[in-house]
């Protein structure tokens, strides 16, 4: 089986920290010319002095010209395209959906939903000059269970699910593979911030939160970035050459966020 990810032309969203970060700096290491955008210029900063070959656009993929900029800039850099990664998303608030501010409803599904449906239909056409291209939307455990005070993010994880099964479709005769990683708790800030908003809404500590979410999960570890880098690597790579339109979790085997 061909795992060599050598000159492939990746682009990642939201790749400068966490997640993004992980599967940039793995795909870079193996060879491949990656170009990231974020909304953080400093992690940007500090992710080009780590890795020299990564190169980078300030952007944010709800904003359909800055991505249509920024899709322009990463052609230029790469000289084409085989490999998508949607990573950008934000969890955005912790409340019942009858409390929910309904500005911040439109922030998640925004850059969450539209955000991946901005970069993905300005990348189709060059994905379609690739001899192997691949998309790969980065879902959740949210985008296969209910996730009680979190409606929003829920639903644009669920979308994702039906954009990917649907692409895969629309684009299997184009030798264009589409799959979607469904991370469960991930090791960092951003698992930190979600437990700090649930304890702020049960009343429990954010150490009797971070217990509680573990109730459900068979290996009750958290999921590391670089492990999810890695099924990408897979994913993009020649070895799964005929894998599309699925779905794959990565959560230690969580039954239920509830």
């Amino acid at each position: 089986m061909d795992f060599d990810l050598r000159d492939k032309r990746v682009f990642v969203t939201a790749g400068a920290s966490g997640i993004g970060r992980a599967i940039a700096v793995a795909f870079a290491e193996a060879g491949a010319r990656v170009h990231v955008c974020d909304i953080d210029r400093s992690a940007l900063d500090a992710l080009a002095g780590q890795s020299a070959g990564i190169s980078f656009d300030v952007c944010d993929v709800s904003d359909r010209a800055a991505v249509e900029r920024t899709m322009t800039s990463a052609l230029a850099q790469l000289g084409g395209l085989d490999v998508l990664v949607n990573n950008a998303g934000i969890g955005g608030a912790t409340a019942p959906l009858e409390e929910l501010d309904p500005q911040k409803w439109q922030q998640v599904l925004d850059i969450n939903l539209t955000g991946t449906f901005n970069v993905t239909r300005l990348a189709i056409p060059h994905l379609r000059h690739s001899s192997s291209g691949v998309i790969i939307n980065m879902s959740s455990l949210a985008g296969r269970v209910g996730y009680p005070n979190r409606s929003a993010y829920a639903t644009s994880k669920w979308g994702l699910i039906g954009l990917t099964k649907t692409l895969s479709i629309e684009l299997g005769d184009a030798g264009i593979r589409v799959n979607a990683i469904l991370p469960g708790a991930v090791s960092g800030p951003r698992y930190q911030a979600v437990l700090e908003g649930r304890a702020k809404q049960s009343g429990r500590s954010v150490a009797e939160e971070a217990a509680y979410a573990m109730r459900n999960v068979s290996i009750k570890k958290l999921v590391e970035p670089e492990q999810i880098a890695a099924l990408a690597m897979f994913l993009a790579s020649d070895a799964a050459s005929t894998i599309s339109g699925q779905i794959f979790p990565i959560d230690g085997d969580t039954q239920s966020s509830a």
